[in-house]
């Protein structure tokens, strides 16, 4: 496929990209990024695009991916924050990068489905009704998942060395 081609593409599908990234990532900003990464990354990868008519979903999937991992490392810079912000007056700063660092451990060990509910509810603070729909899951679903993700944190933690 040429540039022109692509650009042609680009030009026909870039707004409806733009709309489902937007109710993906949850704001105008971060859709605006992830498209424009989206599409770089596209362009990198224009070679695995077998079918130019499957350009729009082959770039919608491309921004999700962008997305999630948009949210993911917000989440945990927020992780971080929080952790930074706790005030531990006198604790030696090696103390504090094995707490960090046990904190992001646990949360690397979730599944996706579990990671994304206990980021969104202990870490953004959002309502789960808005995390169920974003997920497109029930209410119950949600709240199951954040109840083993909570479980499954406090497990590791209690592993980690920063348990003993």
């Amino acid at each position: 496929m040429d540039p022109e081609e692509f650009s042609d593409l680009v030009e026909a599908h870039k707004d409806a990209v733009y709309r489902q990234m937007i109710r993906v990532c949850g704001q105008r900003e971060d859709a605006e990024d992830a498209l424009a990464t989206a599409l770089l990354l596209a362009l990198q990868h224009l070679d695995q695009l077998d079918q130019p008519e499957a350009f729009r979903a082959w770039l919608g999937s491309i921004g999700r991916r962008v997305c999630t991992r948009m949210r993911r490392h917000a989440g945990m810079e927020t992780v971080l924050e929080q952790i930074e912000n706790l005030g531990l007056a006198g604790e030696p700063e090696m103390e504090m990068q094995v707490l960090k660092s046990c904190v992001k451990s646990a949360l690397e060990t979730l599944t996706p489905e579990y990671r994304l509910v206990y980021e969104a509810c202990e870490i953004e603070e959002r309502p789960l009704q808005e995390v169920a729909d974003q997920l497109g899951i029930t209410l119950a679903a949600t709240k199951s998942r954040l109840h083993r993700a909570r479980a499954l944190v406090r497990d590791q933690l209690d592993r980690s060395v920063c348990g003993s």
